[in-house]
């Protein structure tokens, strides 16, 4: 057991950078807490309500303050399906500082968790870099702090969803692969086991890389049977079973209690439309009081009642795919090569002026144009720093291993279109493989090209921290 926590030590070499780090996460946090103090610090009796209807940044859900408040499977099930079990522990400590200090701390605990992720998520990039890829420590320094520069890998990490823990437990599984690998050991099934259940447990899409990383760092054994059955398709089996019957329970009875009371609710306008047309038409005839009833009715009164359900689980604008609990956030209307440039490497990278963290679901555009060219000139640099450092890696496992985690987002969100009208939020599943794959530039270049290529990423790196902080500091302030 301390063989297995002590990779949470902090060596000595990693204290400063840890440090400085761990400074810049905390002050962040402190400006959210302050934003939003004043509402969320007292007892509510409907705290979904109260945190959906107040937190507004960018399109993150404010769910995990609402489970950290009072507990509940809260969570799209089929999409975080143990994510409100793993929030029991700190619901209970909150539950505990609510009754000590007579006010709600679900602030300052989910900060405490958010800063944890994201600064163990820089830890473990560095030791990749420096220990898996094998940099110069100055190089692995530059590359974790340019990593932490990307606008919504910072933004991930101070707002109370679930993408700085997916962050997290995806850098922990490259980076315990990539120590297998050099070793020539294979990722044991109950590490498969393990990681699979707290990884999938957060985020499901993403324990197929947990399965993708065992194929890589396995190779041919991978294809055992021992593996496929214990480590593969029992924990995949066992974890939709345990969805179906945490919907059942949990979320079901709640969705039958509001059809029935939105046709109760329907039953009752249509009623009230009748009685009007009564009381005001002249006519007694059965026929011309029906088609005036239908003429009268329209859908304003049940639209109506479902803002009242407002559900941040509800599919966003645009078209998708066909109905259905994934199918619904597809969108097949938005454009690939906009959402490539202003998007993908783009509001990933570098925050857009105009609608500064604002939601698609409260009047951001999908769409949005840098004011400043300079922007796109950052987002080329890193874009050609990317594709040559995939030319550089080409020959390692290792480095595939990475780019497959991003590869298969892509296919998921620019081939299929889940979630592509608001791709950016979830760029901490995936930002950190393009400065993996850049390492492999940093490893083949030669002196004089090395030093070139650190200035440059210096200069990217202190542009995008002064820029985006900037942009952060004033939305919270």
């Amino acid at each position: 057991m301390k063989k297995v926590f002590g990779i949470f030590r902090i060596r000595k070499d990693e204290r400063w950078m840890s440090l400085v780090m761990l400074v810049l996460l905390v002050s962040l946090n402190a400006l959210v807490i302050l934003k939003y103090y004043g509402k969320f610090s007292v007892f509510n009796k409907d705290y979904f309500r109260l945190f959906v209807k107040t937190f507004h940044i960018s399109g993150y859900d404010p769910v995990t303050y609402c489970v950290v408040s009072h507990w509940d499977a809260t969570y799209n099930i089929y999409r975080h399906p143990l994510l409100a079990f793993f929030m029991y522990i700190p619901y209970q400590i909150n539950h505990a500082l609510m009754s000590a200090t007579g006010i709600n701390c679900v602030q300052f605990v989910v900060a405490v968790i958010l800063i944890f992720c994201a600064l163990y998520s820089f830890i473990f990039l560095y030791r990749i870099f420096k220990e898996v890829i094998e940099l110069q420590r100055i190089d692995a320094i530059l590359l974790s702090f340019f990593t932490f520069s990307f606008a919504y890998v910072l933004v991930a990490s101070i707002v109370p969803d679930h993408f700085v823990m997916s962050m997290f437990m995806l850098i922990l599984t490259l980076y315990v692969c990539g120590k297998k690998m050099k070793k020539n050991k294979p990722l044991t099934k109950w590490q498969t086991i393990l990681f699979f259940i707290i990884t999938a447990g957060i985020s499901l899409n993403n324990g197929v890389k947990i399965f993708i990383a065992n194929l890589f760092t396995n190779g041919k054994r991978f294809f055992r049977p021992l593996n496929l059955i214990l480590a593969i398709i029992l924990p995949s089996v066992l974890i939709w079973m345990f969805a179906r019957y945490e919907y059942s329970v949990f979320q079901y009875p709640k969705w039958h209690a509001r059809q029935v009371a939105r046709a109760k609710f329907v039953k009752r306008e249509k009623a009230k439309t009748l009685q009007l047309y009564k009381d005001t038409a002249s006519t007694t005839d059965s026929a011309t009081i029906a088609a005036g009833v239908k003429r009268i009715l329209t859908a304003k009164a049940i639209d109506a009642y479902q803002k009242q359900q407002r559900d941040p689980n509800i599919a966003h604008q645009g078209k998708p795919i066909k109905k259905g609990e994934f199918w619904n956030w597809t969108d097949v209307s938005t454009s690939r090569a906009e959402t490539f440039v202003e998007n993908l490497f783009g509001e990933s990278i570098v925050l857009h002026q105009d609608y500064l963290l604002s939601d698609t679901l409260t009047g951001r555009p999908v769409i949005v144009h840098y004011k400043w060219l300079i922007n796109y000139v950052i987002e080329g640099i890193i874009v050609l720093l990317f594709v040559m450092g995939l030319w550089c890696g080409r020959r390692s496992r290792y480095m595939w291993l990475a780019a497959s985690f991003m590869a298969f987002d892509m296919l998921l969100h620019m081939v299929i279109g889940f979630g592509i009208n608001e791709i950016y939020i979830m760029s901490p599943h995936w930002a950190f493989v393009i400065t993996i794959v850049m390492a492999y530039l940093f490893k083949r270049l030669g002196k004089g090209g090395l030093k070139a290529l650190r200035i440059t990423t210096g200069c990217l790196l202190a542009y995008l921290y002064i820029y985006n902080i900037t942009l952060i500091v004033q939305y919270l302030i």
